[in-house]
């Protein structure tokens, strides 16, 4: 179904809604009416209420504690043993060759 500008369906939901848009919008325009409604609250005192009385609840009944039955001890079982790793022999640590002091690295020449 194709619409044209002639015969544009305007959706019906919106037109119901948009009286209580207007209304609702046109109310809220004068914020002077909320400023004195909201002094008017805080001036207002509000009357003392007796504090009620709770009543008391029954003491609970006592429960026996429940008793866990024993568990039975159980052996852990050995593991067997690994055989022995090979041993590597420690290799010597390779020195760093030491850059002079007049030499700065960030420097160099070869870059382009």
């Amino acid at each position: 179904m194709s619409t044209t500008m002639a015969n544009h369906n305007f959706p019906l939901f919106i037109l119901r809604f948009f009286p209580l848009f207007v209304i609702s919008s046109l109310s809220l325009m004068n914020s002077q009416t909320i400023l004195v409604e909201a002094r008017q609250l805080l001036e207002v005192t509000l009357p003392e209420l007796p504090k009620p009385e709770l009543p008391k609840l029954p003491p609970l009944p006592e429960f026996p504690k429940p008793e866990l039955p024993e568990l039975p001890e159980f052996e852990i079982p050995k593991l067997p043993e690994l055989p022995p790793f090979l041993h590597f022999p420690e290799l010597p640590k390779p020195a760093l060759p030491t850059i002079p002091r007049g030499i700065n690295p960030s420097h160099s020449t070869t870059s382009p």
